[in-house]
């Protein structure tokens, strides 16, 4: 059993969706002759076992069960937790006798351990101190049914501890997205393969901690001929998210000249912030060219950053000509000003790192080019593709790769479980926390983008390491405490976390 995000084990390396999952159990069954209630035994077990280690006192339990496979892996847990002397209360949503297959062996082999069958009824009094949603599976299709979401509205109004088997009920497995209402579980144990809804959009408020087993299948369900491919897990150090390794007669020209661009009137700290980032994650040179006010507090914060004031276009051209990789964005604002920027970078034909006020102007203007990286959050996303920030989030995983189709290059879709796509690739990255919604966070990220760019890393290669940074230092500086979390505390986390995955 495995606690995610971990690189060494790799089943987890790859996320899927719910067709993903069914063929790979089918592969289990069929090619490699695993019997269905063996399987579901074993998921079961799985689950049984980590409800005993993470509420070793409690005596009783209410299971939810609902139809099909997900309700057979209830029984299990209800049989196995009454042939232990536990007290269960297993409440059926649907009748008990609709059950078929291995839903309804797992049923009669729980009630020859001694469970009882209840009908679920809105006002039923429970009495188990650990609840488990085995409601709904991840074949839910529309809007969860009302039987099913009287019986999801007593679970979250429990107050109790809650252990969800492979989905919590009510949550799209593909997309992350809750299909009118969803357990919120305190703890989530997925089988065969980690559902990619669960990493992101509303799956991580929704699964609570998250274990995955793989129920002892072979490796060759998993990367035999024809196995489903499904999604990278971003893991740092895992594959080929490390930086290369410095020779000691390294000098600054060999890590590139990072620019940034923005910071119009008022916006100043966005570019103070982008530029240190990338002076933290190791570009030889940082430059930035934005407004004169902002001169003095941006040196006097990094002196390393070599800073002009430009007041034009021709001012920004010679600046330019010596970078090796633009962000463009941050506090760059929508006025004129801005325009004529944003205009002179994307004819310098350099690499770009495109975030906040860029892509606002990008999607008035949309172009496509393949050496930019572009990083909007739900809300720039929905202005890129001319849709809503609802229509994003409902469906994260096409949104991110209609924004790559339609701009090119490399796609960063912000939020919890940000996703990145290239041209051949999806990965998902699992770091991350909600004391880092507050400002200046998107500069920081364009900024460590910027400098692995510099360093000459490829560009799915440096966006999903930067991403995976960006996240993994923004855990470590909610260490002591979420709330109050500042884009700046993170500086010191992304050197650590650079030194502990370089060669």
């Amino acid at each position: 059993m495995t606690r995610l995000p971990v690189a060494a084990v790799p089943p987890v390396r790859r996320l899927y969706s719910a067709a993903e999952n069914r063929e790979l159990d089918r592969r289990a069954i069929e090619d490699e002759g695993i019997a269905g209630i063996v399987l579901m035994r074993r998921a079961g077990a799985a689950a049984f076992a980590l409800l005993r280690s993470r509420w070793p006192e409690a005596r009783t339990l209410t299971v939810f069960c609902g139809r099909g496979n997900n309700a057979g892996d209830g029984y299990v847990v209800a049989g196995l937790a009454s042939s232990r002397a536990l007290e269960v209360q297993l409440l059926q949503v649907t009748d008990a006798a609709d059950l078929t297959g291995d839903a309804a062996r797992a049923r009669d082999w729980a009630v020859e351990q001694g469970v009882v069958i209840e009908t679920f009824t809105p006002d039923v009094t429970l009495r188990g101190e650990v609840l488990v949603d085995a409601l709904l599976g991840t074949g839910l299709k529309g809007s969860v049914r009302p039987a099913f979401a009287a019986a999801v509205e007593t679970i979250n109004g429990a107050g109790l501890p809650v252990l969800a088997l492979d989905v919590p009920s009510g949550l799209a497995a593909d997309t992350g997205s809750v299909l009118g209402c969803a357990v919120r579980a305190t703890a989530t144990i997925t089988f065969i393969g980690v559902k990619r809804g669960l990493l992101t959009g509303d799956g991580p408020d929704h699964a609570g901690d998250l274990e995955f087993s793989d129920l002892d299948l072979p490796d060759t369900v998993y990367s035999g001929p024809a196995a489903p491919e499904g999604i990278r897990l971003l893991t740092l150090g895992g594959d080929d998210l490390t930086l290369p390794p410095r020779l000691r007669n390294a000098h600054k020209g060999r890590f590139g000249h990072v620019l940034i661009v923005g910071g119009d009137d008022g916006m100043g700290g966005a570019v103070a912030l982008a530029a240190e980032a990338a002076l933290r994650c190791g570009a030889g040179l940082v430059s930035a060219a934005t407004r004169e006010p902002h001169l003095a507090a941006i040196l006097a914060r990094t002196p390393e950053v070599m800073v002009r004031p430009v007041a034009t276009r021709d001012a920004l051209l010679p600046m330019l000509a010596r970078a090796t990789v633009v962000v463009i964005g941050p506090g760059l604002g929508q006025a004129p000003w801005a325009e004529s920027l944003f205009d002179a970078v994307l004819e310098s034909k350099l690499p770009l790192v495109v975030d906040a006020d860029g892509l606002n102007l990008l999607a008035e203007r949309p172009v496509s080019r393949d050496n930019w990286v572009l990083t909007p959050h739900p809300g720039e996303a929905a202005r890129l593709l001319a849709t809503t920030t609802t229509a994003v989030s409902a469906d994260r995983f096409a949104a991110a790769s209609a924004l790559q189709a339609r701009y090119g290059g490399t796609v960063v879709l912000k939020g919890a479980g940000s996703l990145v796509v290239g041209d051949d690739e999806l990965g998902l990255s699992p770091y991350g926390n909600p004391g880092m919604a507050s400002g200046g966070m998107g500069d920081v990220l364009s900024g460590v983008i910027g400098a692995l760019l510099a360093q000459g890393l490829p560009p799915m290669r440096a966006t999903s390491l930067a991403v995976c940074l960006h996240g993994a230092a923004g855990d470590g500086a909610a260490a002591s405490g979420a709330v109050g979390l500042a884009a700046s505390d993170l500086a010191p986390h992304l050197r650590r976390l650079l030194d502990g995955i370089s060669g």
